[in-house]
């Protein structure tokens, strides 16, 4: 690969990392053709693009993002296949969930939400990571149980007391 190529290369996968901000770094070699197509094919429908990528292209890579990637670094050996996604824990998952069939891909490290974990003993941790969304489904769920309650104690409270007024009226009319 001539220089000019590697710069493109360089400069494509700097711009997708500054664009997405959650990626982990798998180990996807001796999956065979059919394993990696299957892999492929799961990336796809999980809306997660798989590359691979030589190690030293990608860490030059990240130096030009600026970002803190020192963490990384030192897990770019052997073969490196990127996984970027919207959702930080789509990736554990579908890692997980393919690993019932095979013993790649292994998870090097991640990057989620600037956050760097490193090793394959965090991909259950990383499954239960909730995506900003969801925490803020939670966020707005918790905020309008109370105001439910206390609309809930208000309408509750107004039959209360309008029954309460109505007996007096019966009762002073008789």
């Amino acid at each position: 690969m001539r220089k000019e190529e590697k710069e493109v290369v360089i400069n494509s996968i700097a711009e997708q990392l500054n664009n997405n901000p959650n990626f982990y770094l798998a180990d996807t070699s001796e999956l065979n053709a059919e394993q990696t197509s299957r892999l492929r094919r799961l990336c796809f429908n999980s809306n997660i693009q798989l590359v691979v990528v030589k190690n030293t292209l990608l860490r030059k890579a990240m130096e030009q993002t600026g970002k803190d990637y020192n963490d990384l670094y030192n897990v770019l050996k052997g073969a490196t296949s990127v996984m970027f996604s919207e959702n930080g824990n789509a990736p554990a998952k579908l890692i997980k969930e393919f690993r019932k069939t095979s013993d790649k891909p292994v998870l090097k490290g991640a990057y989620i939400e600037e956050s760097t974990y490193v090793g394959e003993h965090q991909l259950d941790f990383l499954i239960s990571i909730k995506s900003k969304n969801e925490l803020l489904g939670e966020i707005i769920g918790l905020l309008q149980s109370p105001a439910k309650n206390v609309i809930g104690a208000l309408q509750s409270g107004g039959h209360k007391l309008s029954g309460i007024l109505e007996t007096l009226s019966e009762r002073s009319a008789s």
